[in-house]
C-alpha cells in the first residue's frame, strides 16, 4: 500500500468505529457501511450488494432515498454472469477490492452488452467492489460507482485497508441472531496484512494474529494453550500499548504501525503514546 498516509489510517479507524457502533445485525450493518463508505471514498452510488451465485439475482441496499428501480435491477440480472467483478470475486474467488478497469479494458467494457444495457441506463461509468463474504452460493460486496472519473489506486488502497475488518464486522452481524439459538458461527475472513506492532511481546503478537482472524477469547485460548483469562490480560496490555479501547481499533492500529514503521513508545506510569488519534467505541 504505497499511497496511504497516516490520515488515511486515522480515517479508517473512524469509519470502523462508526460502523461497529451500529452493526447490531445485517440490516444495520448494511445501512451503516453504505453511509460511511460513501463519505470515505467519493461515489455517486454506493450500495451493499448480496448476489445469489446460483440464480444470478441480487439484493441491493443503498443510501436512504437513493434506490435502483426494478427495471435497472432486472437489467443487471440479465447480464449477471457477464459482469467482470461478479466473475472475479464470485466465480474466481478474488479476495481484494477491484475496479472494473483492473479486469477489462475500457474499450472492451464499453462494447459489452452489460455496459450498454445497464451502466448507460443508470448513467454510471466506473465501478469498484469490496468483497466481504463469499461461499459457494453467495457473494456480498460493497460496490461504489462514479460517472466522470475512475477510482484511482489510492481509492482502491483505502478501501482495501478496510476490507478485512468490514468482513469481520459483517460476519459478526450475521452471527447475531444465530448465536442466540446456539448455532455454530461461520468462519471469519482472515486479514492478509501483518498485524504485529513494535512494543508488543511475542505472546501479544500471537494474540493479535488470532484477534485479526476474528477469533473469540476462548478460541484464542485454545489455540495458544492458555486460559481465556490470560488472553484477556494480554488484550488489556495490547490496548494500553496501542492506545485503543476495542478489538477492531487494536487491529487497525497495529496495521498502521506495521505499514508505516511507527514505534509505539511506552510512557512511565501511563498508557502508550499513540501516533494516531485515539478512537472511542
Amino acid at each position: 500500500m504505497n499511497h496511504l498516509t497516516r490520515n488515511d489510517f486515522a480515517s479508517a479507524l473512524q469509519v470502523l468505529a462508526q460502523i461497529e457502533a451500529q452493526a447490531v445485525d445485517v440490516d444495520s450493518f448494511a445501512r451503516a457501511t453504505v453511509l460511511a463508505l460513501n463519505a470515505y471514498v467519493a461515489s455517486e452510488l454506493t450500495t451493499l450488494s448480496d448476489c445469489d451465485l446460483f440464480t444470478g439475482h441480487r439484493q441491493v441496499v443503498g443510501l436512504t432515498g437513493v434506490r435502483l428501480g426494478a427495471d435497472e435491477i432486472a437489467c443487471f440480472d440479465r447480464h449477471f454472469f457477464e459482469h467482470p467483478l461478479v466473475l472475479h470475486h464470485g466465480i474466481d474467488g478474488g479476495l481484494q477490492a477491484r475496479r472494473i478497469s483492473d479486469l477489462v479494458s475500457r474499450h472492451d467494457f464499453q462494447r459489452s452488452a452489460l455496459y450498454g444495457d445497464y451502466y448507460q441506463r443508470i448513467g454510471l461509468e466506473y465501478t469498484i467492489a469490496v468483497p466481504l463474504f463469499h461461499d459457494h452460493r453467495r457473494l456480498v460486496s460493497v460496490v461504489l460507482n462514479r460517472r466522470g472519473l475512475d477510482f484511482n489506486e489510492r481509492d482502491r488502497e483505502r478501501l482495501e485497508l478496510l476490507r478485512p475488518h468490514l468482513a469481520f464486522l459483517y460476519q459478526h452481524a450475521r452471527q447475531a441472531p444465530a448465536l442466540q439459538v446456539g448455532a455454530t458461527p461461520p468462519p471469519v475472513a482472515r486479514p492478509v496484512a501483518d498485524v504485529s506492532a513494535p512494543g508488543l511481546t511475542l505472546r501479544e503478537e500471537d494474540v493479535m494474529h488470532w484477534l485479526a482472524c476474528g477469533k473469540t477469547d476462548a478460541e484464542i485460548a485454545a489455540l495458544l494453550s492458555i486460559s481465556p483469562r490470560t488472553v484477556q490480560k494480554h488484550l488489556e496490555h495490547i490496548y494500553v500499548k496501542l492506545g485503543v479501547e476495542t478489538r477492531t481499533a487494536a487491529v487497525m492500529r497495529a496495521l498502521a504501525a506495521a505499514d508505516h514503521d511507527i514505534h509505539v513508545l511506552p510512557t512511565v506510569g501511563g498508557p502508550a503514546r499513540s501516533p494516531l488519534p485515539r478512537q472511542a467505541g
